[in-house]
Formats: C-alpha cells, sequence, structure tokens
C-alpha cells in the first residue's frame, strides 16, 4: 500500500525554494512521486498529514563519532572500555542521530571497527539506524592528533596499524581499513584540539603519505577526507586529492583558492570548537585543550566567509560526540553557520543535497524526487523564519518507514 504524506510546506534543495500544499507518495522504501495535493486522489493510501509542518529531505551530519558521546575528553577512559561496549554506545548515539531528523551520519573515526559492525547491523534490519558511512580508523603519525599519547609501556598493547610513518605504512593503513569494511579513508593532516603535546595548526603528515592514501582510495573508487586546521596541512592534503577538509578553521586566501580550483569540500564543524569554549570553565576539560579551542575558534569565521564569498562547497558536518556536543542536539550548528553568515536556505541544502554529492550518493538520497530514498523529515516552524527550529525535529521516515511521529 502506498502512503502519502500532505506537506504544508516542503523544502525543494534543488531549487531553494519552499513548496506549499505539496504530497509525496512513498511505495516501499522510495518515493514514487511528488505533487501538488490538489492533483493527487489518496483513497487508496495511507495517508500521514504534515500539513500544519516544514517537511523536507532527511539531513545529512557529514562528521560525527558515533563511538563518543560528548564526554569530557579524557581518552584514557577507552582503555577501560570493552569493544563490546563500544559498539553498544555507538548504535545508541546512531540512533539518537536518527531521531533528530539525521537519516544519514559519516562517522569520521572509530576504535576496533565498531562503526563498520554497526553500519552492517543497521543495514542487515537488525536494528533500526541511520544510514552508515564509516571510515574504521583515522590515520595518523606517530605522536600526531590520532595516536594514543599513552605511556611507552602501554603503547604495545594498542592497534598501531592506523599509525602512519612513510609512504609505504601509508599504504598498508588505507588498505587495512578498506579491507575490513571502510566506505572511506580519512586521515589527519594536522593536530587538533583535543590530542595531548600536539600543536593544533602544525601539519603532521607529509605531501607524500597523503598522496598515497588518497591514490588507495581512487583505486578503490572512495572518498577521502582530512581533519586539518593550519593552512600548510590543509594545502598539502588539497595537492594530495582530498575530498573534503574536516574544521579548516584556520584558512589563508591561498588554501582557499587550492581548495575551489581543486572543488575540495570544507566541513566546518563550528560547534565542535564552540562547545569546547562555551564549557571550559567546567572543569572537565584539561586547560590545555580549552585554550587550543579558543586559537582555532577565534580564526574560524573569517576563513568561513571568505570560502561562503568565494564559492567553496561547503558541507553540514558537526563532529557530534567530541565534548559537550552531544548526539541529537547538533542541530545548534545550523545557527552557528547563519551566524557565520551563511543563509538559512543554503545551510538546509548543505546539510542533504551537498552532503549526498560528498557521499557520492546524489541519485539516493538529499532531495525528495521520485526514485530516491524516502527519507523525510518534519519541523514545527520555517527554520528560515525560526532557524532555532532546526533543533527540535518531529518527524522521522527512513526509507519509507516511520520512526518518529
Amino acid at each position: 500500500m502506498k502512503t502519502a504524506i500532505k506537506c504544508g510546506m516542503l523544502f525543494d534543495s534543488n531549487t531553494k525554494k519552499v513548496l506549499e500544499n505539496m504530497l509525496i507518495v512513498v511505495e516501499g522504501d522510495k518515493i514514487v512521486d511528488v505533487l501538488p495535493i490538489q492533483n493527487a486522489d489518496t483513497n487508496e493510501m495511507n495517508v500521514i498529514d504534515l500539513s500544519d509542518k516544514f517537511v523536507m529531505a532527511g539531513l545529512i551530519d557529514g562528521h560525527v563519532h558515533i563511538g563518543m558521546s560528548g564526554q569530557g575528553g579524557n581518552s584514557a577512559d577507552s582503555v577501560r572500555r570493552f569493544p563490546g561496549e563500544d559498539a553498544l554506545t555507538s548504535l545508541k548515539n546512531a540512533q539518537t542521530d536518527l531521531m533528530a531528523g539525521f537519516t544519514t551520519l559519516r562517522d569520521c573515526g572509530a576504535n576496533s571497527f565498531n562503526d563498520v559492525s554497526v553500519r552492517n547491523s543497521i543495514n542487515k534490519g537488525e536494528f533500526i539506524g541511520p544510514r552508515l558511512f564509516v571510515c574504521g580508523a583515522s590515520m595518523g603519525s606517530t605522536g600526531g592528533h590520532c595516536d594514543s599519547h599513552y605511556a611507552p609501556q602501554l603503547v604495545e598493547a594498542t592497534p598501531k596499524h592506523h599509525i602512519i610513518d612513510g609512504v609505504d605504512s601509508a599504504y598498508h593503513a588505507a588498505r587495512y581499513n578498506i579491507k575490513y569494511g571502510a566506505d572511506f579513508l580519512k586521515f589527519m593532516a594536522t593536530g587538533g584540539v583535543m590530542s595531548f603535546g600536539t600543536t593544533v595548526g602544525a601539519q603532521q603528515l607529509t605531501y607524500e603519505e597523503m598522496r598515497a592514501i588518497c591514490e588507495i582510495a581512487d583505486m578503490y573508487g572512495i572518498h577521502t577526507a582530512t581533519h586539518a586546521h593550519g593552512t600548510n596541512g590543509i594545502k598539502a592534503a588539497v595537492r594530495a586529492g582530498v575530498t573534503s577538509v574536516e574544521h579548516g578553521m584556520i584558512l589563508d586566501d591561498e588554501a582557499i583558492e587550492l581548495m575551489l580550483e581543486h572543488g575540495t569540500y570544507l566541513t566546518p564543524t563550528i560547534i565542535a570548537a564552540e562547545r569546547i569554549v562555551s564549557n571550559g570553565e567546567t572543569g572537565a576539560m584539561a586547560p590545555w585543550m580549552v585554550d587550543k579551542a579558543r586559537q582555532v575558534l577565534s580564526r574560524h569565521e573569517n576563513g568561513f566567509r571568505k570560502c561562503l564569498e568565494r564559492g567553496v562547497k561547503i558541507t553540514f558536518g558537526t563532529d557530534a560526540g567530541t565534548p559537550f556536543n552531544f548526539h541529537g542536539k547538533q542541530g545548534y550548528e545550523f545557527e552557528l553557520m547563519n551566524k557565520f553568515g551563511m543563509k538559512v536556505e543554503d545551510i538546509l541544502v548543505a546539510a542533504t543535497k551537498t552532503n549526498s554529492q560528498l557521499l557520492r550518493k546524489e541519485n539516493e538520497i538529499g532531495t525528495i524526487e521520485k526514485g530516491k530514498y524516502a527519507d523525510i523529515v518534519a519541523f514545527e516552524k520555517n527554520p528560515m523564519e525560526d532557524v532555532t527550529t532546526m533543533k527540535n525535529c518531529v518527524f522521522v521516515m527512513k526509507g519509507g518507514a516511520v520512526v518518529k511521529a
């Protein structure tokens, strides 16, 4: 039996327009028609009435960590958790994001391939959850942003396949992640806010190491992402062929021009640094972490606005799971991107159509169109009039199945 969804307001991610009094017809897991309500006969259909709601394609968060839950950032806690515990936490966080309207997630780094396990279980229909695109372990240098920084006597007890020192080990790390189910590859081009002993903007992988990872990704037909704050690391990663720059909080004009030249996406994740800075006085985070977050956040708006002006492809991603950046609450990023100068309709496109293009799934998700998956969400108000409504999703359909109403 077909399902008819009556939409008082329907956002079109192709035109950025809000269409009124439209009907979405769903059969199975796909959209089979989109038309004005007055042109439709719904007598033989199951009707869902969202006539007083703002309806749009399911949101896509292009940068999350489902294995992290917004704790204060003590990485030493991870040595006390079993892999099974991490997997269950990951599933719970992914489901929380789904209920917030994010029908698709790109997970940008996990332990023990828990992201792969959760994705596979959801795809098998064993659990309700969003569409997941995963990378396994993020790759980086010895002593770099994704290294453990544990005492030497503990290091040998932790996995090291993702630690890169030279081109050959970059090839190995990339192939290892793909072997165990990665949909894309992520590497750490620079230092980060949450890693002890690293300078946040310093480049940590060579161009040759980054190029090796991108070369393997190209061979397998998958995309790449890089954690990068500092300009030298960003520029090296873009020249190496990376698909998306994550964070990109310290940009200069040359880096922006390179991103335009190469068609590189920017995933700004403003909320990640903002939550650390806003909660810096709680004592839950080390002072050095808060200081680094302030350093990058103070420079982020300037670079972001330049990217907007020059036409860099900007995606929507939140880094959900980092300190005080809780799953299900990442809709606040819509407000932050708007404060940084991006129009709300453009942010909605970033969180739908642009992210589907980043994932190379634009023929399946990202817009409300015939033949695409019926990933559909609704909000109480028109976000162009009140962007805060994006923090309160009231209806979620994923693949034709209503999971929140």
